[in-house]
């Protein structure tokens, strides 16, 4: 029997070992060896979360830096992972169908599947650096590799906001070990040794723009809408980025228990950034006529509700964050897909082609259904989510609570009207004929709709399994 504490280990390194073992598979086997490997991968999540969770394995690394290698999946990271270790079979599935000779895309999504694992497993600060920089290069390898005509303009730009951000969570990093004099850096070490004083708020700021590229926040997101506008036309490269937004997670997890005390100092303003981001996407999405665009902005204006509730440091509000951000990776990362499938058949991502459910009624109605996801409709996911963050920011602050609540009147407006020009309205004379979905198409649109249905309407195991490792975060601010 394997150890429960070496399963976290297996499922992360399981997708780079795939991806190492797809440069020596023949062409016509690769499909299949990556599908195994990402679906041997999830299954492996499963068995983590049927035993609620694994315990944490800590073993000295680099003994002399005092880097530990100390991982653990459980709680919201478990949550989090299953949902990465899913859409990324997901995106497997559909880029063995779209991609021609796919074995690079699917080698670069495995290992990528290995560095946001890893980010989620991480319980040792310099840990979560090298898996959050492990996932970066296969992303911009995809961009660079896949991406449309002004692909490298986009990258330079996303790598240097990314490694700007990374820079200054290092120097952070560095100084929350030794001035506060822990032994490691190892996440039980430091929250036993923390930084006080002026100290524990640079340090904090340092870790905070690092997060908030990742997020990302206004004004630090202007690398979004051209990595999603230029990546490849199938939204294959746009499900693992939106599965690589980890800022919130990264200060749910390190940066409250290691900053308390900024992280009150610090709350209204940041609760006041956050509102101000998901209000400002919302109202750039709703000009958008490029999905992509409007997608990348949409995903902008969930992280802003993810980034106030936990800032807001409200227990309510925390948990609705972390719930929001694990599912809307389901429906954001299916809706790009979705527009990828609209892009092959009509070969254009503009908004306003017309008419297309008079052809392809099941992807217009499975699409339309993932925007009523996207846009937080009861029996959704994403309702839990924003309705638990604007209950408990209104504990802390009614008028941000409110500003942000407008957000889910302006996500119906762009969302509604996108789908409408695209799908609905009159079809132009000489168009090309549209074909509905087939094949595996309908279990990479259907799969992720049905899980966001199912804890839309029956929450109580996710939230079950986050509520108890909210609270063991929170306890770090001691009931303040």
């Amino acid at each position: 029997m394997i150890d429960p504490l070496w399963l976290p280990t297996i499922m992360i390194f399981l997708p780079l070992l795939g991806s190492l073992l797809l440069l020596a598979t023949p062409n016509r086997w690769r499909d299949e060896v990556a599908g195994f490997l990402a679906a041997l991968t999830l299954g492996v999540g499963v068995m983590i979360w049927y035993s609620g969770g694994s315990g944490l394995l800590s073993l000295n690394w680099i003994p002399s830096l005092g880097i530990t290698y100390s991982v653990e999946l459980s709680g919201v990271s478990l949550a989090l992972a299953m949902v990465t270790a899913f859409m990324s079979f997901v995106a497997i599935l559909y880029a063995a169908r779209r991609i021609p000779n796919p074995g690079t895309m699917l080698a670069l999504i495995l290992a990528m599947e290995t560095g946001l694992l890893g980010i989620f497993a991480a319980r040792d600060l310099i840990l979560f650096y090298v898996f959050f920089e492990d996932a970066l290069l296969p992303s911009l390898l995809m961009l660079a590799i896949y991406g449309k005509a002004h692909r490298m303009r986009a990258l330079v730009k996303f790598a240097a906001y990314t490694l700007f951000g990374s820079l200054l969570m290092l120097i952070s990093i560095i100084g929350v070990r030794y001035l506060g004099g822990s032994p490691t850096f190892a996440l039980a070490d430091l929250r036993q040794n923390l930084v006080t004083g002026p100290a524990q708020t640079w340090l904090y700021l340092g870790f905070l723009t690092a997060m908030a590229v990742k997020l990302p926040l206004w004004p630090l997101h202007a690398w979004l809408p051209d990595f999603h506008e230029q990546n490849h036309d199938s939204g294959i490269p746009d499900v693992m980025g939106t599965l690589y937004k980890v800022g919130g997670y990264g200060l749910f997890t390190f940066a409250i228990p290691l900053f308390p005390d900024a992280s009150l100092e610090l709350r209204p303003v940041l609760m006041g950034l956050a509102a101000f981001t998901a209000l400002y996407a919302a109202w750039i999405a709703f000009g958008q006529t490029d999905w992509k665009r409007l997608l990348a902005y949409a995903g902008l204006s969930h992280m802003g509700f993810v980034a106030l509730g936990v800032f807001s440091l409200n227990e309510t509000a925390v948990i609705g964050a972390m719930y929001l951000l694990a599912f809307q990776n389901l429906y954001t990362g299916a809706l790009f897909l979705s527009v990828g499938m609209v892009q092959e058949r009509i070969g254009s991502l503009d908004t306003r082609v017309g008419g297309l459910m008079t052809g392809a009624g099941a992807l217009g109605g499975l699409t339309m259904a993932l925007w009523f996801a996207s846009i937080a409709v009861p029996g959704f996911a994403g309702f839990i989510g924003e309705f638990s963050i604007l209950l408990g920011a209104y504990q802390v602050s009614p008028w941000l609570a409110f500003a942000a609540g407008l957000t889910t009147i302006a996500a119906a407006a762009y969302a509604l009207t996108a789908f409408q020009t695209t799908f609905w309205q009159a079809r132009p004379l000489g168009a090309v004929a549209v074909r509905d979905l087939y094949h595996t198409e309908w279990l990479i649109l259907g799969l992720p709709l049905v899980i966001a249905i199912f804890f839309g309407v029956y929450s109580a195991p996710a939230l079950n399994l986050m509520q108890p490792a909210v609270r063991a975060v929170l306890s770090a601010l001691g009931g303040r």
